[in-house]
């Protein structure tokens, strides 16, 4: 027998009020086998009541029926005082017996689908009907009364509260409580955000007042970048890409995999045609696009197969049996596609450790915002969705680019924009040749780039994602055999830069549009 001090608490009554009835019926069945009076209200009632089972209307127990079509129903103080009752004060349980109110034990609810109404187009006056008043009220009273009630909020934790039950002569622990109510006072936490971020964005507000921010927690991962600090994977409602990947084989994935995966999905996810992006500490050591994946994959890691070695490789199109057998003779820490086709898959499935991933291609021009932790703040951005179409370009050298130079010079200024700055990207017939990332001043990137090119640099195109201070970075381009470049422009000394292309007899031409990345 529970005794008031052991934290173990009885469950006689229970309340049940849930919009996702999964499961439902046999945790009722459960509950009543345990001696549980179980009062419920409108469809769930119905549905335990259409099983055969024993169940009180809400509204036989306030003595009101269901109001305004539904919107008031829970909100009394015959459900809210039964809830909130603290069972060590005399005083409460006498307050609350004089009026002819019973403790609840146990309140089992689950919300409106407001952020899928969202999610599939609803209207306005629809998205605003699926805003659950009722139901966040009843978890957070149950929730902050944890002492003595126990709150279930999702399906999945039908099964530890039966056990508990079970193994406790149909009482709760404290633990278990404490537990339920954490995860309580977050779903409710989460609900709340998603629909002020509707509201915001119903009034246009990229940036409100008051930011608020949910996801969900996809897994614990083993550490963070480095070994000594921790780190966890979530997701958000509106989850793509990465986020909804699926995991086919390998082993657990890392913090890094996840971050130099990202970097690559979004990469390829820029370029029509079938491309391949290998991603080393999140910046890209070799990228390609062509008609046929496998060529790709092949130009791809000819552009550094030394920095490629156990890197990220990203494809934006299904994997074939060509390209399988490419990657077969690789090593690669993850792939991910968004599918492989079935003769494929076993060629991959010899690589058990590594990681394979399938997921849609996110799209490169929707709309979002991107969020970085400062030292007590934090940075908000919308999305870099910029891009350059050949229309945009400013020919500002005395030889314009040849048809084959505005391909390679548009393919090129894509991948700098993924690029970490100051970015150089060498590139010819729709491959890079050689990437100069991240380095304190341009006119390095472009040396890196043009080293790691050697030759090939030779009839090349250069793109930078931010303009040329000075001639001297153009130069070491030039000198490696650059014969078109592409940058946003806007120095004050782009009058040098341009005479310095213009003595080279290069072509160039100007974007307008920078891609800093850091």
């Amino acid at each position: 027998m529970a005794t008031a001090d052991d934290g173990l608490r009885p469950v006689r009554r229970a309340l049940l009020s849930v919009h996702d009835k999964s499961g439902i019926v046999e945790l009722a069945r459960a509950l009543i086998a345990a001696g549980v009076e179980l009062v419920s209200s409108g469809g769930t009632a119905k549905a335990v009541s259409e099983a055969g089972l024993a169940v009180r209307e809400v509204a036989q127990v306030t003595g009101f029926p269901e109001m305004l079509e539904g919107r008031v129903k829970t909100l009394h103080p015959a459900i809210h005082g039964g809830l909130l009752v603290r069972r060590d004060r005399p005083d409460q349980l006498a307050a609350l017996a004089a009026q002819g109110i019973a403790p609840i034990d146990l309140l089992v609810s689950n919300l409106y689908p407001f952020a899928e109404t969202v999610a599939r187009g609803a209207g306005f006056d629809e998205c605003v009907e699926n805003i659950d008043i009722g139901g966040p009220a009843l978890i957070r009273a149950a929730a902050k009364n944890h002492q003595d009630v126990a709150v279930v909020t999702e399906p999945a934790q039908y099964a530890a509260l039966i056990a508990a039950l079970r193994d406790h002569n149909g009482a709760t622990t404290r633990i278990l409580r404490l537990d339920l109510a954490a995860t309580a006072f977050a779903r409710t936490a989460a609900y709340d955000a998603a629909i002020a971020s509707w509201f915001a964005r119903q009034q246009g507000q990229t940036f409100p007042d008051i930011l608020v921010v949910a996801a969900q927690r996809r897994q614990l991962l083993r550490y963070g970048e480095n070994p000594h600090q921790q780190a966890a994977f979530y997701v958000d409602a509106t989850s793509s890409g990465v986020g909804a990947a699926h995991q086919v084989q390998g082993k657990e994935l890392s913090y890094n995999n996840l971050n130099d995966t990202d970097a690559g999905y979004a990469l390829v996810a820029e370029l029509a045609q079938p491309a391949v992006a290998i991603i080393k500490h999140a910046n890209p050591c070799g990228v390609a696009m062509a008609a046929d994946l496998r060529d790709a994959w092949d130009r791809a890691l000819a552009c550094d197969p030394v920095s490629a070695y156990g890197g990220i490789v990203a494809i934006n199109r299904v994997i074939d049996v060509a390209t399988a057998r490419g990657l077969d003779k690789h090593f690669a820490e993850v792939v991910i596609a968004p599918e492989i086709a079935p003769d494929a898959a076993p060629i991959l499935a010899r690589k058990r450790n590594w990681r394979l991933l399938l997921a849609p291609v996110p799209d490169p021009i929707a709309p979002g915002t991107t969020l970085r932790s400062l030292a007590g703040g934090y940075l908000l951005q919308t999305r870099d969705t910029g891009r350059v179409a050949e229309t945009d370009l400013r020919v500002v050298t005395e030889r314009a680019p040849t048809r084959a130079e505005i391909g390679d010079l548009l393919f090129a200024f894509t991948v700098a924009k993924h690029v970490k700055s100051n970015a150089i990207v060498y590139a010819k017939g729709g491959a890079t040749v050689g990437i100069g990332p991240g380095q304190p001043n341009r006119v390095d990137s472009a040396r890196m780039g043009a080293e790691r090119a050697g030759d090939r640099a030779r009839g090349s195109v250069v793109a930078s994602d931010a303009f040329f201070p000075f001639a001297d970075g153009l130069e070491a381009a030039i000198a490696a055999g650059a014969t078109a470049a592409i940058q946003p422009g806007g120095s004050v000394h782009d009058d040098e830069v341009i005479a310095a292309a213009d003595k080279a007899g290069i072509a160039m031409v100007f974007t307008g549009m920078r891609h800093f990345r850091h």
